[in-house]
């Protein structure tokens, strides 16, 4: 999720924890601590391809979070210099923190290696856009009453937990209405004749009324894209095919930034070739013609490809394509392809 999002969730956590014992504090400490794991994006692994997805490894892993989580405690204890029955309370505080940062963040489709280095798969849910309003605004008003309110009072222990349980409430809405529009995209698909080997349904941008479905064809040549809304009055998905190029990873054997790209996106890329560029674009984040993620990785020298270093290509970007969403939720009509 974002850094606004991790950073209010993490100040609930802090009040949660230790609300009672050092008032505003406890959410100042946890607002900061919940920012740690995004820090990885400091370190530069090596080429773009590796930034990008080792992006949410080892910074958001529960195993190395619950190893570290007890040393940064004692650390801030022992320097705040407080009583020592405060330790118990500053563990629960950094491990509540640090933990619900990757669990936040698997729900989106990202991909968080919650498990590395036991396994480097990235947990990608995928139920909710990396910025919500719905999930983060209750955190945040919840936080900022209870700020507002005398340490130790009722009140405040009661607008924290209303804003962390609204959220929650939220999430769990994400994950069923998922379900639910998996099911009318499959639905669709089998009426429409189009045959897949992996779907996923995901959120547009910002909220959970629009969602986009990307179906793979067996064979990788092919992948289709429909939109439903809660609003469309029909179960029904109409879907645009798009050619994939899967094959186009043939060329290049062996070419590590094109065969990570293909992993991460757990099979949801394009490969196909812009002028003499090889280019992979990940399907999951972006709509037609705006992916958010690119990479050249290599060139065309007819009849091969020459794998290259890798690029990433910076895709064009437009408020229109915003707008039209926006759109698209009340107007099936609506065409969310951004104009080229």
């Amino acid at each position: 999720m974002d850094s606004l999002t991790q950073i209010a969730l993490g100040a609930a956590m802090g009040e949660l924890a230790m609300g009672r014992r050092i008032a505003a504090k406890a959410a100042l400490y946890g607002a900061v601590l919940a920012t740690l794991p995004d820090l990885d994006v400091l370190v530069p692994m090596g080429d773009p391809v590796a930034d990008f997805t080792y992006h949410r490894s080892w910074s958001h892993s529960l195993l190395v979070l619950a190893a570290v989580s007890p040393v940064i405690a004692f650390a801030i204890h022992r320097w705040r210099n407080d009583p020592p029955e405060w330790l118990q309370s500053w563990m629960l505080l950094v491990f509540l923190v640090l933990i619900t940062h990757p669990l936040l963040d698997a729900f989106t489709v990202y991909g968080t290696q919650l498990l590395w280095p036991v396994t480097e798969y990235p947990f990608g849910i995928g139920s909710i856009f990396i910025i919500d309003p719905l999930y983060t605004v209750p955190l945040a008003v919840g936080v900022v009453i209870a700020l507002r309110s005398a340490r130790g009072t009722f009140r405040r222990t009661l607008a924290n937990l209303i804003g962390l349980t609204c959220s929650s409430f939220y999430l769990a809405w994400t994950v069923l209405g998922q379900g639910i529009e998996t099911r009318v995209a499959e639905r669709s698909l089998k009426a429409e004749g189009l045959n897949y080997d992996k779907v996923l349904t995901i959120p547009s941008p910002f909220n959970t009324l629009l969602w986009r479905t990307i179906a793979i064809s067996p064979d990788g040549t092919t992948y289709h894209v429909g939109y439903h809304s809660l609003f469309d009055g029909t179960d029904h998905a109409t879907f645009t095919s798009y050619p994939a190029g899967h094959s186009f990873l043939d060329k290049v054997p062996g070419h590590w930034p094109a065969e990570r790209l293909a992993w991460f996106s757990k099979g949801f890329y394009r490969a196909r070739l812009e002028r003499k560029d090889l280019v992979i674009s990940d399907l999951r984040m972006g709509v037609e013609g705006r992916y958010v993620f690119s990479f050249k990785v290599g060139e065309s020298q007819s009849p091969t490809v020459k794998p290259t270093v890798p690029v990433r290509i910076m895709g064009l970007r437009s408020l229109d394509g915003l707008s039209r969403i926006w759109e698209r939720i009340w107007d099936a009509r609506v065409n969310v392809v951004p104009r080229s």
